[in-house]
């Protein structure tokens, strides 16, 4: 395991993720900064998603999926692609659990390629593309209640 960290200045690991965030409050993407990016890094992946919905809505719901973030641009997510959610929307969909508090994962992947794939891909695509080229990794959760 190497240094890669992705923290929030909003949220800590494992705290509440703030209101503002919510898909229905805001929708408002948290900040997150990026440390320790390995030697070789070509692009960075950020999937987050929420495994809690497995029991809610019987599957793994996809929140935000950006790849090709460039590792250079640690506080900055813009030039980055941004693929489909389970929302049916390109780019960030908050927090929006149904039926009690869920916990959110922020997968963050150190590449040693770029993706050559277009914007209205899933996260499924970004997973397929990733295999073999993933370098590091690290996560980021935090919680949210309806």
């Amino acid at each position: 395991m190497g240094n890669l960290q992705l923290t929030s200045s909003t949220f800590s690991h494992g705290e509440e993720i703030p209101r503002k965030c919510g898909y229905k409050n805001g929708n408002e993407a948290p900040p997150l900064a990026i440390n320790g990016i390995p030697e070789g890094t070509k692009s960075l992946t950020l999937i987050m998603d929420d495994p809690d919905a497995m029991g809610a809505v019987g599957k793994v719901w996809v929140h935000w999926v950006v790849w090709n973030i460039d590792p250079t641009a640690t506080e900055n997510l813009q030039d980055a692609t941004e693929g489909m959610t389970d929302f049916g929307e390109v780019g960030y969909g908050g927090p929006a659990p149904p039926d009690k508090r869920h916990t959110y994962v922020f997968k963050l992947y150190t590449l040693d390629t770029r993706l050559d794939l277009p914007g209205i891909s899933t996260k499924s695509d970004v997973e397929k593309a990733m295999e073999g080229h993933i370098i590091e990794q690290t996560q980021l959760t935090g919680t949210y209640a309806p």
